[in-house]
């Protein structure tokens, strides 16, 4: 009667797990992988919203690299995954270290630079489009008090990418700070003070000591900084539409014009998955880049 008793309870919580597994599992194939197969099916034809999609095979993919658009467009999207890439890490790490050595108000200066963090982009490009202004803007009166003649950031094709990259890293270095200074806690306080016997200065014991020891949440940081990067558009969208002359035009930017703005879904379908592609690539080389021994 026992093991009858244990083997019905055991059966019905074999039934509840299978239950609360496939709550999930069926969101994820409903929200996730369904319009990801949608997607792919839709890249393959000339959908356009209103009428009945065609088949047209590879020609979208094929037209892409033909498109002197989407080219100007991958341009410029590398151009800002290497400027936003090595900045953010710079700032999210120099950051955190002052932070982790400074106790006693690091509670303090933790929310102060994580406020940019829970701001919408809306409210962050207006402060950024007032300080970036080339007549009375903050940052050209502070280059002024030096000498410096400032340049029409948003209005000039050479700037305009800078402009938004800097933006970009300080509405973002907020997260990958508190991720480091996870990491710099986490480091055992022995291997400093086995520097500190062995006569290490600071920068020393940064490269032997703290870097080495980071390189897990280094490689977690540059995974998230390069899948941000490639995917920026709200930046672009709110401060300069693009311009000028296409200069911040990036790849998510051309595909939300080409798709909603041309209506050219299969255009636009197609565009995503060579982005997907993209990244997958650049997170590979990531991992190979950061691959290291697990001992550390």
């Amino acid at each position: 009667m026992k093991r009858l008793r244990a083997h019905s309870v055991e059966a019905h919580q074999q039934r509840m797990a299978y239950l609360f597994i496939a709550i999930p599992v069926l969101l994820l194939l409903v929200f996730l992988i369904l319009p990801i197969g949608m997607a792919l099916v839709v890249s393959f034809t000339d959908y356009d919203v209103v009428n009945a999609p065609n088949f047209l095979g590879f020609d979208n993919y094929v037209k892409m690299f033909q498109d002197q658009y989407f080219l100007i467009a991958l341009r410029n999207t590398v151009v800002y995954v290497l400027l936003y890439v090595p900045l953010g890490l710079i700032v999210s790490l120099g950051t955190a270290s002052l932070i982790n050595m400074n106790k006693k108000g690091a509670a303090m200066f933790r929310t102060f630079f994580y406020v940019p963090v829970l701001c919408s982009t809306v409210a962050t490009a207006t402060i950024w489009y007032w300080l970036l202004n080339p007549q009375y803007g903050l940052i050209n009166i502070v280059l002024g008090w030096f000498g410096i003649n400032g340049p029409a950031w948003l209005y000039d094709s050479h700037w305009a990418m800078i402009a938004i990259v800097l933006m970009s890293v300080w509405m973002t270095f907020g997260t990958n700070m508190m991720i480091f200074i996870a990491g710099l806690q986490g480091i055992p306080q022995n291997l400093y003070e086995a520097a500190r016997m062995e006569g290490a200065n600071k920068w020393k014991t940064f490269r032997y000591v703290t870097w080495p020891s980071l390189s897990k949440t280094t490689f977690l940081v540059t995974t998230m900084l390069i899948i941000n990067a490639f995917q920026v558009f709200d930046q672009a969208y709110i401060l300069t539409k693009g311009g000028p002359g296409n200069s911040t035009m990036t790849l998510v930017y051309y595909i939300y014009n080409e798709g909603f703005g041309g209506l050219e879904m299969g255009y636009a379908s197609a565009m995503s998955f060579v982005l997907f592609l993209i990244i997958l690539v650049f997170a590979i080389i990531n991992t190979r880049l950061n691959k290291t021994d697990n001992t550390i």
